[in-house]
């Protein structure tokens, strides 16, 4: 594709994390055209003085970060900002930008109740956003405005999609997901040496991630579950497992819920199924996809309960590449353009 035909892009709120990461994969992406990079903070800034992880890559030399108010025109603006700030900027953006695909929450749930609870900022904006997950999301993609999913919803999704879609799972889950620094944001008042060597309750109830994977299971899947969801916080910088424990329903073989994941996984070339998992190390875990777009999804069944087991890099596959993802599948460009397949390990 010539160079004028490149797809031009705007990241806003490109210094905080999964803005920086974005920046970092489209780098790489062909068919991308970095046009615009906001940043309130580092307005003026060269964006390879701020973002470490880029100040080698060529295509960065001569970036430099701009005030959110000086949006160029763009084909695609990529919302990475805190939630609750996008709403106050739609309405200008709207007509700068042929798209956006936001990556924050605050158009993620429909119910206006919920939504007001959780996303009060978004409450007075009429228009709908698609809520897209690429794995389960029709297309093409017509709609001009998406929302991503939360990175702990999205993990949870991966692990249970499969069992409630094939009508295998009784109503009642419980969930447990357990989450790297990263996820608070580069902004997190949590201090390191509070952190570093702790494992500790994030938030035993009422985390937003829990009517928005009701909702999702509610569409992608057909039914929306009786869900208990708690979260915890991990000393890892980036990461996210997810453990889900319920019933099967009667008659319900592990061959059946085997049969039932290879099925759903079996073309989605970022969501693996590890079917064959028997020892500790074949299980989903953060050194197979911690720096990768990829999750892993297993599941164990005993009698009529099962546990299913899914990880990702919540800034990559539970973010930014999911936004990437996005992207290719918006314009019809190849699924893994700019999108990494391996972990960085040890």
């Amino acid at each position: 594709m010539a160079e004028q035909e490149k797809v031009r892009v705007a990241v806003l709120g490109a210094s905080g994390y999964t803005g920086a990461e974005l920046v970092r994969l489209l780098l790489d992406h062909p068919h991308v055209e970095l046009s615009y990079l906001s940043s309130e903070r580092h307005s003026g800034r060269p964006v390879s003085s701020v973002l470490a992880g880029v100040r080698n890559h060529p295509r960065a030399a001569g970036l430099r970060f701009r005030p959110l108010e000086a949006c160029d025109e763009v084909d695609v603006a990529f919302g990475c900002l805190p939630g609750g700030a996008l709403p106050a900027q739609l309405p200008k953006l709207t007509e700068r930008a042929g798209r956006i695909i936001n990556l924050a929450g605050d158009f993620r749930l429909r119910d206006a109740a919920q939504a007001a609870v959780h996303y009060p900022e978004s409450a007075s904006w009429t228009e709908p956003f698609r809520y897209f997950v690429p794995e389960f999301s029709a297309s093409p993609v017509p709609e001009r405005l998406l929302n991503l999913p939360g990175c702990m919803a999205v993990t949870t999704l991966y692990a249970l999609q499969p069992l409630f879609a094939a009508g295998l799972a009784t109503e009642d889950v419980v969930v447990d997901a357990k989450t790297g620094a990263s996820g608070g944001g580069s902004r997190s008042a949590e201090h390191p040496a509070d952190r570093i060597g702790n494992f500790r309750v994030h938030k035993p109830y009422g985390h937003r991630h829990a009517p928005e994977i009701t909702q999702a299971l509610g569409d992608f899947a057909g039914t929306a579950p009786r869900l208990r969801f708690s979260t915890y916080s991990l000393d890892v910088a980036r990461g996210i497992v997810v453990t889900a424990y319920g019933r099967l329903r009667p008659g319900v073989s592990a061959q059946d819920v085997k049969r039932a994941y290879g099925t759903a996984y079996a073309r989605t070339p970022f969501v693996r199924f590890r079917g064959a998992a028997r020892t500790p190390a074949d299980f989903p875990m953060l050194k197979s996809v911690v720096g990768s777009n990829v999750a892993e999804v297993a599941v164990s069944v005993e009698g009529d309960q099962y546990v299913a087991v899914a990880a990702l890099d919540n800034l990559i596959k539970g973010a930014s590449g999911q936004a990437v993802q996005a992207l290719n599948t918006v314009y019809g460009f190849a699924p893994s353009l700019a999108l990494p397949f391996t972990a960085v390990t040890p």
